[in-house]
């Protein structure tokens, strides 16, 4: 049996190129993101009954591979990381209680991988949040409940990369948002080994 880093990787890998291929074959990066990140969990979950911790370790692999493919090509990550969380939603929509666990965890992964491909930490934790929503109107979530989990996600993402980054995602995924207040009750520092910047 493969050992886990090399399933984590195996899927990360597949995801990436999944987008990359999709997102040539159409040009359209939500889309391509979006289905690519959907039927891969779906799969993921059908074929492994994968729940809990294998879930979120799932979302993780499929998000940074998502992530990774689009800033591959160019493409706006921004974007990529609303298409991937709405994504996320729907290929988990029958998870039950743990969906605000798999919201949290991909909103964290997005930012953290949004960061490793050096694209803007704000405007991706702001695009997590968006995605969140988004998804959870579709798949019939509490909007509340979705946004204020993306958020705290999108915050302990940023925790990952910077003290300054963690004040950028607070100040963007936190208010109003399409419509939906967003609160984030925990407090949130970078992790030790982060630079202030």
């Amino acid at each position: 049996m493969p050992n886990e880093g090399a399933m984590q990787r195996s899927t990360t890998e597949t995801v990436r190129n999944g987008v990359v291929n999709a997102i040539r074959g159409s040009g359209e990066v939500m889309t391509a993101v979006s289905d690519t990140v959907t039927d891969t969990l779906a799969n993921l979950i059908k074929g492994g009954g994968r729940v809990g911790t294998a879930l979120t370790g799932s979302v993780s692999d499929v998000l940074r591979g998502a992530i990774q493919g689009t800033a591959e090509i160019g493409e706006d990550v921004g974007k990529a990381t609303k298409a991937a969380v709405v994504g996320t939603l729907r290929g988990t929509k029958d998870v039950g209680a743990e969906a605000m666990s798999v919201i949290s965890t991909g909103a964290s992964t997005a930012v953290k991988s949004a960061s490793d491909v050096g694209a803007d930490v704000a405007t991706v934790a702001r695009q997590a949040v968006e995605g969140a929503i988004e998804g959870a109107r579709e798949v019939g979530l509490d909007l509340e409940e979705a946004a204020a989990a993306a958020a705290t996600g999108a915050i302990r993402g940023a925790g990952q990369v910077s003290k300054a980054a963690v004040g950028q995602a607070r100040q963007v995924a936190t208010g109003v948002i399409a419509g939906v207040k967003v609160v984030v009750k925990e407090p949130f520092r970078a992790e030790p080994g982060t630079s202030d910047r």
